[in-house]
């Protein structure tokens, strides 16, 4: 699939006006986030991992954003979100009996592990919990419909688009401090924002993105 955006970098803004020294900082702590688990166990990192790979599978043609790291970083420094479903425990303790329950259903369906199973089957997997199939005992009083909706969706895409990877896919212009955005109204475009390739003129695209400050 071709690029919306080609040849626009986010991080090329870090040195213009479009970045101060404060959201440097906050960049290169989004960047610098601990590569090993802190908050899960080893075994839950590895479940973690593999349910990451289908939520939101990633190109082979660039480094991975970390996506287990970010979310055991949100658990490890208890980074709450301002409320909580009632039908689901504190966050740390939800995803600690979820990763479980999963790697518990692939055993009873498919007879190994979840990290273990065929994409395809674990898709299967958390297809049923999304649809509030699973119900064994490892799932406490916690639907896990409600943990695939609230918990394991939202921290793991969340992670994902809080990065610059996922910036430059989308034509993000990054923190708005301290140049702000102007033009807000729909299908308006800031001089400093990325530009949309249309078909047959990603070339020119390109050129202008190369620009963009």
């Amino acid at each position: 699939m071709k690029p919306r955006y080609p040849g626009y970098d986010v991080e090329a803004k870090r040195d213009t006006p479009s970045w101060n020294q404060v959201t440097r900082e906050a960049i290169d702590r989004r960047l610098a986030v601990p590569r090993a688990p802190r908050f899960f166990s080893p075994d839950e990192w590895t479940i973690l991992e593999a349910i990451c790979n289908r939520i939101l599978p990633q190109p082979a043609d660039r480094p991975k954003v970390p996506l287990p790291a970010y979310v055991d970083q949100k658990l490890a420094e208890n980074i709450q979100d301002g409320y909580r479903y009632a039908v689901l425990p504190p966050q740390g303790e939800a995803w600690r009996r979820g990763l479980r329950a999963l790697d518990d259903a692939a055993k009873r369906a498919f007879g190994g592990p979840f990290h273990t199973l065929l994409p395809e089957r674990q898709d299967e997997i958390l297809r049923r919990a999304q649809s509030g199939a699973l119900t064994a005992d490892a799932w406490g009083d916690m639907p896990s419909k409600a943990f695939f909706e609230h918990r394991l969706i939202p921290d793991i895409t969340h992670a994902y688009y809080a990065t610059p990877t996922a910036w430059n896919e989308i034509g993000f212009g990054g923190p708005a401090s301290p140049r702000g955005y102007v033009r807000m109204a729909l299908n308006r475009r800031d001089p400093w924002e990325a530009i949309e390739a249309q078909p047959d003129d990603e070339a020119e695209a390109e050129r202008d993105n190369r620009r963009v400050r």
